[in-house]
């Protein structure tokens, strides 16, 4: 008994005290609790479209903040990456009108540590956010054009790998999250190759990812009681990828044009 007493006592301390799966490496669906009106969204969501659209971007980066960041582990600004194409899209009443699809792999609501590719909108990409701020990258317009074709053909399904981690480590093949994804989505693109092997062993040579400052304890008890949380793909320290990491390493091999954040209070224009 004192044995079972002291595992409860331990189990409740870890899930006092670790982040919640959101702010850990990217909780992927927005959440059902809502912080801002429909109005409010609405309002950010066609201002993130605007903003794109005056840069003149067919394809950028995206980021948003799910989660408080006094929960996010140090390092980590943002909780969900995806890609926003420009596209043609047709409304409910079959208008059809310019604007940006949002590209990203999700979790499955009933299988935390199983992922899907899921097409939404920035009023959906930004639903149930803590903090109307979005991470914006815009690649250069030859990484741009290489990203459609990647993100147009067979390759964008085939990078896809449905086996789920919030801390997957980006140089392995064992699991993967949404920022992950867009990484190798990215560097597919620049390589022009969809070779997994050949991405990752480049990502390796040119990419830093983020190491992540959480006890390894919580990690280890996390990965005992949380399905979509796993270090078996860590070796070593765990680290994983981030807005933040992609944004330094386009922006150190001169593959974005402009990295920066919008936020309530960013002016038009």
């Amino acid at each position: 008994m004192k044995v079972i007493r002291l595992y409860i006592l331990i189990f409740s301390l870890f899930l006092l005290s670790l982040p919640s799966a959101s702010a850990l490496a990217g909780m992927s669906q927005a959440g059902s609790e809502t912080y801002y009106t429909t109005e409010e969204i609405l309002s950010f969501s066609k201002k993130v479209e605007k903003t794109l659209a005056q840069k003149g971007a067919r394809v950028a980066i995206i980021a948003r903040v799910g989660s408080s960041r006094t929960n996010l582990p140090p390092g980590i600004r943002f909780t969900h990456t995806a890609v926003a194409v420009y596209s043609q899209i047709t409304t409910e009443d079959n208008r059809v009108v310019p604007g940006y699809a949002i590209y990203n792999l999700y979790q499955k609501e009933q299988s935390p540590d199983v992922s899907e590719l899921v097409q939404d909108f920035p009023v959906d990409f930004f639903a149930g956010v803590e903090v109307l701020e979005a991470g914006v990258i815009i690649p250069t317009a030859e990484l741009q054009r290489r990203l459609l074709t990647i993100i147009s053909s067979s390759s964008y399904n085939n990078l896809h790998n449905p086996n789920y981690s919030l801390i997957a480590n980006p140089f392995t093949t064992d699991f993967q999250n949404c920022t992950e994804f867009t990484l190798d989505l990215i560097t597919a693109a620049i390589y022009q190759t969809d070779d997994i092997k050949a991405i990752k062993l480049n990502q390796r040579a040119y990419f830093r990812p983020q190491p992540l400052r959480v006890s390894p304890v919580k990690l280890a008890l996390g990965s005992m009681f949380v399905a979509d949380i796993t270090t078996s793909d860590h070796p070593g320290s765990p680290e994983t990828a981030t807005f933040t990491t992609i944004g330094d390493f386009l922006t150190n091999y001169n593959a974005a044009s402009e990295v920066f954040t919008i936020t309530l209070d960013t002016q038009d224009g």
